[in-house]
């Protein structure tokens, strides 16, 4: 007589189990013409079919896996959500037209936004309903954010806004914005960090004019957002007034989490890509070439094996910033290397060669890389100041 012994499940199987149905429904989700369709650069491509792909997701439950089960989320472990971001970069399945909302805006109301503010917004953002887009840099306060000049002042139970935002992604497209604001000046003596507030300010008004920057690669992803005397409700301001520095700072923290494991999956989607062009062009036989290639994937292999780790520790300063530098000097170099790859083609090739328009367009976007999000020169400075304690370099 055998005697069958029942085995329960273990937290693995059932991450295999979650892996096998989101890449099911992947599967059955992603058509041909969603399909890599807005990548890097590419951020207006097919966007009202990726608008309707974002539904979807957010429909099927996929999309809020991160958020809290009693703000509509399903509260996932940090290895599902490196499930889903994983699955979701090898499905090619199409940019996200609501990522900023997703995890940005939305977590940090969930940290630090009023009951009111909750309800008011996170429907939107967990349906796809309302996008968002940020306003941070300035003409004059890129990477150096503190010297926001933009400001707000109260009207009755309103915020009048002035000023001007720059390098805005998605602000042709966007319901809302949140903002870093001067709402007081600078009191003697005190941090330049003082006075700032975080507003969340509606995009669709006669005081908002937003003009599109047309980009190295002919899209106009990016903005300029001009506010004059454009309006908010008083209620819309996410903490306490004047302690905007410290919610945005927030903000940046929730930005670099478990998605950029997924962006990482698309960085070896396009170095074996960009490896098997090499092999069927020749150019592979080039010791230099092989070289580079191999250290690319060494580089990608130590930034996954960095990432992961800082996911599963506790947040340490620092850490964020590192990988920032890490992946944008990693896919800048990529770039570099393609253009060597294709050679006389990266320059020459024909209209309607769209595997040399692919690499000549991750050419010129990743100029950008080290620039946007804190350019690399400031954050090394973060890094020295911060972490290593070194003394504080001379701005004059």
């Amino acid at each position: 007589m055998s005697v069958r012994v029942e085995q329960e499940a273990t937290p693995v199987d059932e991450d295999r189990e979650f892996r096998r149905e989101i890449r099911d429904w992947f599967a059955a989700n992603v058509t041909d013409d969603l399909r890599g369709a807005g990548g890097a650069g590419r951020e207006n491509e097919a966007f009202e079919q990726r608008s309707e792909f974002a539904r979807r997701l957010a429909a099927a439950g996929w999309s809020t896996l991160a958020w809290p089960a009693e703000h509509g989320g399903q509260g996932a472990s940090l290895a599902r959500q490196v499930i889903f971001h994983e699955e979701y970069a090898r499905s090619g399945a199409p940019g996200r037209v609501d990522h900023i909302g997703l995890t940005m805006v939305g977590p940090t109301l969930i940290a630090l936004g009023t009951p009111a503010q909750r309800q008011r917004f996170l429907p939107g953002i967990a349906t796809a309903t309302e996008l968002w887009c940020q306003g941070y840099s300035e003409p004059g306060a890129g990477s150096d954010l503190a010297a926001v000049t933009t400001r707000a002042r109260l009207d009755g139970d309103q915020w009048v806004i002035t000023g001007q935002k720059v390098w805005t992604s998605l602000a042709h497209v966007a319901d809302w914005c949140f903002m870093l604001v001067r709402t007081a000046p600078v009191p003697d003596g005190a941090s330049r960090h003082a006075g700032l507030s975080y507003l969340l300010v509606p995009m669709r008004q006669a005081g908002i004019t937003v003009r599109p920057i047309r980009q190295l690669t002919g899209d106009s992803e990016f903005n300029e957002v001009f506010f004059d005397e454009a309006r908010t409700e008083r209620d819309l301001v996410v903490g306490e007034p004047g302690q905007g520095w410290r919610v945005a700072m927030a903000t940046l923290g929730f930005e670099r989490g478990a998605a950029t494991v997924g962006q990482q999956v698309g960085f070896q989607r396009d170095l074996d890509d960009l490896v098997a062009l090499a092999r069927r062009t020749g150019v592979a036989d080039d010791p230099a070439v092989r070289e580079r290639l191999t250290r690319a994937w060494i580089d990608l292999t130590v930034l996954r094996a960095h990432t992961l780790r800082v996911l599963a520790a506790p947040p340490a300063a620092g850490t964020a910033t590192v990988i920032k530098l890490l992946w944008s000097r990693w896919r800048q170099g990529l770039g570099e290397l393609a253009m060597t790859v294709l050679g006389p083609r990266g320059v020459a090739a024909a209209p309607g060669d769209d595997e040399a328009d692919r690499w000549r367009r991750l050419f010129l976007f990743s100029r950008a890389d080290t620039i946007y999000g804190g350019s690399n020169e400031i954050q090394r400075g973060i890094l020295a100041e911060r972490v290593l304690g070194l003394p504080r370099q001379d701005r004059r």
